[in-house]
């Protein structure tokens, strides 16, 4: 697949034999560029983020909820927001 900027990229998911999961994974060049993990309201980080975080520490790590109100980086470097404030950096 490729983006509008004609870059080759894929669109994945991640669960794994111990039950973590992400909800969507950017891939470009087999390498994980982007993380997020989608919530209802503010939680505290998922396990699985932060597994895939820890293992891609150059990957841009999101956990967005559609009704929280928390903002706020976290020490492996996860930005959990509400949605609307990643998606209003979109171009």
């Amino acid at each position: 697949m490729q983006d509008a900027g004609g870059r080759d990229v894929e669109l994945r998911y991640f669960r794994d034999v111990d039950g973590r999961e992400v909800d969507f994974v950017v891939v470009e060049g087999r390498q994980p560029t982007h993380l997020f993990e989608c919530k209802w309201a503010d939680t505290p980080i998922d396990r699985g983020l932060r597994y895939l975080k820890l293992r891609f520490p150059a990957a841009e790590a999101w956990q967005l909820s559609a009704v929280g109100t928390k903002d706020f980086v976290s020490p492996e470097g996860i930005r959990a927001c509400p949605a609307l404030e990643l998606l209003h950096r979109l171009p």
